[in-house]
């Protein structure tokens, strides 16, 4: 199924919500254009909450597919801030590894409420950007095999184009084999 242009549902020639004036969609798209970046949005005819779903949705494999995972990281001395983990769909996090290599004693799925606080977006249409602080980022390698990929952009029917490169610009992300 090929996604239509936003604005336009694909069963139904009455135009939907353009999801361009969603609060949570126009922050992303004004910080993607801060960045100089223009993308390719989609809206989606339903809900996309899984990387499977995404990706049906699109017409790719789950792999091009930029998982915005929100993590608890508690730092040896008790603290914990967010990660940001842009994960290919293709595969799970391995945390115990990630929480090694960043040197922080563990590393726990967030829970809706700790994700909506720290990234201003419910679970479903995180964004790699537009969050009301900066995110530390860790960017999954295995995008990088990938011309293109999709990133959720501030809600469940909405996407956008990018590239792996891109998403190490725009997120400041630190590359990484997370899986």
């Amino acid at each position: 199924m090929t996604p239509e242009p936003v604005g336009v549902a694909p069963e139904d020639p009455a135009p939907q919500r353009d999801l361009t004036a969603h609060r949570r969609v126009a922050t992303v798209l004004e910080t993607l254009a801060l960045h100089h970046v223009r993308p390719e949005l989609r809206q989606l005819p339903g809900a996309v909450r899984t990387a499977q779903a995404a990706a049906d949705a699109l017409g790719v494999t789950p792999a091009e597919i930029a998982n915005s995972l929100v993590f608890a990281a508690t730092h040896p001395d008790g603290t914990v801030e967010p990660l940001l983990v842009l994960a290919s769909g293709g595969h799970r996090v391995d945390t115990a590894k990630v929480a090694s290599l960043l040197e922080v004693a563990s590393l726990d799925r967030a829970d809706p409420d700790f994700v909506r606080e720290h990234t201003g977006m419910a679970i479903g249409g995180v964004a790699p950007v537009g969050h009301p602080r900066h995110l530390r980022t860790v960017v999954d390698v295995t995008l990088g095999r990938y011309d293109r990929v999709w990133a959720a952009a501030g809600h469940s029917h909405a996407v956008f184009a990018t590239t792996y490169d891109e998403l190490i610009r725009i997120t400041g992300g630190q590359p990484m084999d997370v899986a």
